[in-house]
């Protein structure tokens, strides 16, 4: 005798539950997807130019700094510095008054919402983003967990189901590994 709970169609509620959750939060999740992918595929490019443009600017920051603390400073990665002299610090992209702290520099910048969106990708856990991220990579587990449950188990289309996701880990540990 069979313990299993059966609805009037004759799949366990179990099942049913997987099937109405995967559906019902797949949709939910279409929008974070194609937010979340276009903001993983520009980080891509970061380091380049793409869809980036060029913007001057000129603050103000504490005179007198050592060339070492004005990288961070400007919160600039790759700071080299072309030039020194007696006051001026001329660096890849601009300059630094050493007398007045008036620094003068280009920064090539994406556009707002596309820095807004990328921040999702950046955010740390003092921010509350984070949940956000938190929230999106569960419902991302739930999705790939509960798409067992779209076949019955034993049919050709499970069997190649999880054959395909064997081999969707297996890609991603050789790029990692080899």
């Amino acid at each position: 005798m069979k313990t299993e709970k059966r609805n009037k169609n004759g799949k366990n509620r179990l099942t049913r539950l997987m099937r109405v959750l995967h559906r019902d939060l797949g949709f939910i999740m279409i929008g974070l997807t194609i937010i979340y992918s276009l903001s993983g595929i520009s980080l891509i490019y970061r380091e380049t130019a793409f869809l980036k443009k060029e913007r001057q600017i000129t603050r103000t920051i504490e005179p007198n700094m050592e060339i070492e603390e004005l990288g961070s400073a400007l919160h600039m990665r790759n700071l080299e510095i072309v030039r020194t002299d007696e006051n001026i610090i001329l660096f890849n992209n601009g300059t630094y008054n050493k007398s007045t702290g008036v620094v003068e520099y280009t920064s090539n910048e994406l556009p707002w919402w596309l820095s807004k969106i990328n921040s999702l990708h950046k955010t740390s856990t003092r921010s509350p983003l984070h949940w956000l991220g938190i929230i999106y990579g569960t419902l991302l587990f739930f999705m790939a967990i509960s798409s067992l449950w779209m076949f019955k188990s034993g049919t050709g289309l499970f069997r190649r189901g999880i054959t395909l996701a064997a081999g969707g880990a297996a890609i991603v540990l050789v790029i990692l590994f080899v």
